[in-house]
């Protein structure tokens, strides 16, 4: 199945495919991450998910995006698939745009469609700040296609939730350490 004939496949196909990556947001806002969640959808089949962890494993790296590219390399291990045909007929849908790591980490692995809710403005990989989807970047993979807005209000709703929440990793303020002080 081409990658693009997956999403434009039917509106149905993809707002289940959201449906499910919006799924995976809400668990991260459950375990106090920031609400991202995905899934790479492989001949109609979730090969990937994630959502970020950043928090819970202290690693800065560990965005939705990156958790499934890892999930997908395992499940290619497990089902003697090779990982860039795998990467190259897969479809990404994404609760917000990549952040410019996993916009260019996805453009590495070449997935060819990346679906997504909505914009990333301080760090969006995808158009938002910077088009690495479809820059001029030798050595760096195919350009891919995106398609922005879809459950892109529910998205934004859970972000704002997020952040209206105190981050209990977050560094202290200083301004709240001065706060603090104060008799």
């Amino acid at each position: 199945m081409e990658a693009k004939a997956a999403c434009a496949g039917s509106e149905e196909e993809t707002e289940k495919w959201m449906a499910a990556a919006m799924r995976m947001a809400q668990d991260a806002l459950d375990n106090l991450e920031v609400p991202v969640g995905c899934l790479m959808v492989y001949n109609d089949e979730i090969v990937g998910r994630g959502r970020n962890e950043v928090n819970q494993t202290k690693n800065a790296t560990r965005h939705a995006e990156m958790v499934a590219i890892d999930q997908v390399l395992e499940w290619c291990h497990r089902h003697g698939k090779s990982p860039s045909e795998v990467f190259e007929h897969t479809v990404l849908y994404v609760t917000v745009e990549p952040c410019i790591m996993c916009a260019a980490a996805l453009r590495l692995m070449k997935i060819p469609l990346v679906v997504y809710g909505c914009q990333n403005e301080r760090f969006g990989g995808c158009g938002s700040v910077v088009n690495i989807a479809s820059a001029v970047l030798p050595h760096t993979g195919k350009p891919f296609q995106c398609v922005p807005g879809y459950r892109a209000e529910e998205a934004v709703e859970m972000l704002k939730t997020f952040y209206k929440q105190e981050n209990p990793n977050a560094p202290k303020s200083k301004v709240r350490k001065k706060e603090s002080q104060k008799p």
